[in-house]
């Protein structure tokens, strides 16, 4: 006896070949392929530039709130030396975020724009963050503000950047500023954002010295001898400058700071002078009161804001 075929049988036999729903695989190669969405993130570290225009879907409004959120975050981080692994990824997504205000091709370098000084708020390249742990190990070591100070206002391909380092040493330097390190150098533009970093020279100066020296070297009871003012005088001109040739990158000065008298610490720093392929950076974000960026080669992010001119 013939057993009727099922219905749903008989429908699939009716319905014309070319009709029919084509196999799994097919139907995955009728689609058109995306390409995935990657977020690059070039590597920075203090100092770079170009102007970074705005998105064209970002208000003024959201571009400071982003910059509000990620100043908020690196708050208590003790300029990034205090960071631990998971308040540092919370860190460089409101990086990132403030990046994307500036994502595109962006405008030629703005030289006027990022010509001034700009204060250190967070970092998390380690060439930076030696200098905390130093003040940590040595409990008279003080590490004051660090800053970038671009000198570019009237050129067109590059100037010159010196970075600034305030220390002191407890009981013989003024608190936090009692002198200066300062590291000098040129740098060319080489691209919208990239310039190139030439070192020249690194140099202590700015010395002044705390209330209670003073007061051993000329006491304030007793008649200032010739000699006596001559030393004043000599410290508060001092500057002692080791000369930096080749395209040689900085590191660090302040690894281990002798504790002795002021005018001789130069000659006891552990310089730490790495040579590298290039002193290049990268500039990801700059608009009138905030400086990002990224060490190319060396990594680590450097988030500064507009200071007042050093005087």
């Amino acid at each position: 006896m013939a057993l009727a075929a099922p219905s749903s049988l008989r429908r699939l036999s009716a319905t014309p070949p070319q009709a029919r729903s084509p196999p799994a695989a097919s139907r995955l190669r009728s689609y058109p392929l995306r390409e995935p969405r990657l977020r690059l993130r070039q590597p920075l570290v203090a100092a770079a530039a170009a102007t970074a225009p705005l998105s064209a879907s970002a208000s003024p409004a959201e571009t400071e709130r982003r910059k509000h959120e990620l100043l908020r975050a690196v708050q208590e981080t003790r300029r990034g030396f205090a960071a631990g692994p998971d308040q540092r990824g919370a860190i460089e997504e409101a990086v990132v975020a403030v990046e994307e205000l500036g994502a595109g091709e962006g405008a030629p370098l703005d030289l006027a724009a990022l010509d001034g000084t700009w204060r250190l708020c967070y970092t998390s390249a380690s060439d930076v963050l030696v200098l905390f742990e130093a003040a940590e190990r040595l409990p008279l070591l003080q590490v004051g503000q660090i800053y970038q100070k671009f000198e570019c206002k009237d050129q067109s391909d590059g100037g010159i950047v010196r970075n600034v380092v305030r220390w002191s040493i407890e009981n013989l330097l003024e608190d936090q500023e009692g002198a200066t390190l300062m590291v000098s150098a040129k740098f060319v533009v080489l691209s919208k954002r990239n310039i190139f970093l030439q070192f020249e020279e690194v140099a202590v100066e700015n010395i002044k010295i705390s209330e209670q020296l003073q007061a051993l070297i000329a006491p304030a009871i007793l008649p200032r001898s010739f000699l006596s003012l001559q030393i004043l005088q000599f410290l508060k001109t001092f500057r002692a400058q080791v000369p930096v040739s080749g395209p040689e990158r900085y590191f660090s000065i302040l690894t281990n700071f002798p504790l002795m008298f002021p005018a001789f610490c130069i000659y006891q720093t552990e310089l730490n002078v790495r040579r590298s392929p290039g002193g290049l950076y990268y500039l990801s974000y700059l608009d009138r009161d905030m400086l990002l960026g990224r060490s190319v080669g060396g990594g680590g992010v450097f988030i500064f804001t507009r200071a007042q001119p050093l005087i």
